[in-house]
């Protein structure tokens, strides 16, 4: 009678990936991920103007 522990199911090990990482659509390369935001409203956008104008240019 052996008493070996039962096996359990183990995860399986990363597998390494060679792609080149150039080759995929980072957040960088769209419009959202430089903080353009949505077409909207002109009022909107005048709000932002105001909001986002350095204080030398009051």
């Amino acid at each position: 009678m052996s008493s070996s522990p039962a096996s359990e199911p183990r995860e399986p090990k990363p597998a390494l990936i060679f792609d080149d990482p150039l080759d995929q659509q980072s957040s960088d390369d769209t419009d959202r991920g430089w903080g353009d935001r949505p077409a909207g409203d002109s009022a909107a956008d005048l709000k932002r103007f105001l909001d986002e104008k350095p204080p030398h240019h009051i």
